[in-house]
């Protein structure tokens, strides 16, 4: 192997396995980092600045891929390769990760960022780790078998596959981002709700189980009371799942409204304000279906006290929810009660509003008469 190849191919994994934990660290203390200029923060946008870094890394890899499977193996070509790869576009990859703030784009989509670029680059370095081999081998050998070219083919189709995600993420932007994610979330509570409303508070139970209740239900003789309480608690489960059903409805709807009307229109760039609410809008909407799930759980388990604690909470993060964005985003941020100019998404969050609370108020009471 010659001394520049050499050079070059230990300069490109000390770089990546420098840059790895800067990407993987919140506070970037005590790790290399690339120099990032005023300038840089400044004025460059860091999704295009990202999308032209991953776009560039695939490019340089196809050609890196292409010069290390082809016959005889050029170890100039390749150290020129890598060289521009050390000397550019890997500092350029990490540097846009890093101008991707969560005042900027929010902590979730800073997280992602972070997390397709550290793929991205550790598959990069299993590619380089390839190449190393051949050129360390290439001195014994005419040409690659077959096996040694799949081996560096996948490793840069893994690279490709990474680059292509990272591209697709940072074109979307934050707004893409987010629409994505409140569509999964949107998603998780049409199934919870779907489930609740195909299960049968009547439907048997575990067969073990009922049969020694059963038994002890013989034993014990008064069979009338005992028929009488299951009565009652079949009836207490029917009128349980419905008014949940009459809650979690409603909240289900929240989604494409918010998605349509305020996550689709957010103005872009955000501001630090804007970041702000859909930072916390997105991690109300998150929270719902999780919420809805323990309900979900109450019901199978009949416990009256969980019910209404998760019903509760799901309806606040609901509420929270739409009082975040039930302004547009041009009008003062202020309560969705005070007289506002708002829009028809503003007229709409208060009829909802006033339904969800009056669905709530209903099954307080309901509970409250069962507990008694």
């Amino acid at each position: 192997m010659s001394g520049k190849l050499k050079t070059a191919l230990t300069t490109t994994l000390t770089l990546v396995e420098q840059f790895q934990p800067t990407l993987s660290s919140r506070t970037n203390a005590g790790q290399p980092t690339p120099t990032i200029t005023d300038e840089q923060t400044k004025d460059s946008d860091p999704l295009a600045l990202l999308s032209a870094s991953a776009t560039a890394l695939k490019s340089h890899v196809t050609k890196l891929s292409l010069l290390t499977l082809t016959s005889p193996f050029t170890a100039s070509a390749v150290a020129t390769t890598l060289s521009t790869l050390n000397e550019s576009v890997l500092p350029s990859l990490v540097t846009a990760a890093l101008l991707v703030t969560p005042e900027s784009h929010t902590a979730a989509f800073q997280s992602e960022i972070r997390i397709l670029t550290g793929t991205a680059l550790k598959d990069f370095f299993l590619l380089v780790k390839e190449v190393q081999v051949v050129a360390e081998d290439k001195a014994s050998k005419k040409g690659l078998d077959q096996l040694e070219k799949d081996t560096v083919t996948l490793a840069a189709g893994r690279v490709w596959d990474a680059c292509d995600t990272l591209i697709d993420v940072a074109t979307k932007g934050v707004v893409g981002f987010v629409v994505q994610r409140a569509e999964e979330y949107r998603a998780l509570v049409r199934d919870a709700v779907e489930e609740i409303e195909a299960w049968d508070p009547d439907e048997e139970g575990d067969e073990f189980f009922d049969e020694l209740l059963d038994a002890g239900a013989d034993m014990a003789g008064d069979d009338s009371k005992d028929d009488e309480s299951d009565e009652e608690g079949s009836a207490a489960l029917h009128k349980r799942k419905k008014d949940a059903l009459r809650m979690l409805k409603p909240i289900a709807q929240i989604y494409p409204a918010i998605i349509t009307n305020r996550l689709k229109k957010a103005p872009v760039p955000l501001t630090p304000s804007t970041t702000k609410v859909i930072e916390t809008l997105m991690k109300n909407l998150q929270q719902i279906p999780e919420h809805i799930d323990e309900v979900a759980g109450a019901l199978y388990e009949d416990d009256l006290d969980k019910y209404t604690r998760q019903v509760g909470k799901t309806k606040d993060c609901s509420s929270k929810a739409i009082n975040l964005v039930a302004l547009p985003w041009a009008a003062k941020r202020s309560s969705v009660d005070e007289e506002t100019e708002g829009d028809k998404f503003t007229t709409w969050s208060k009829t909802w509003l006033k339904v969800v609370g009056e669905v709530s108020k209903s099954i307080d009471e309901s509970s409250k008469s069962r507990i008694n």
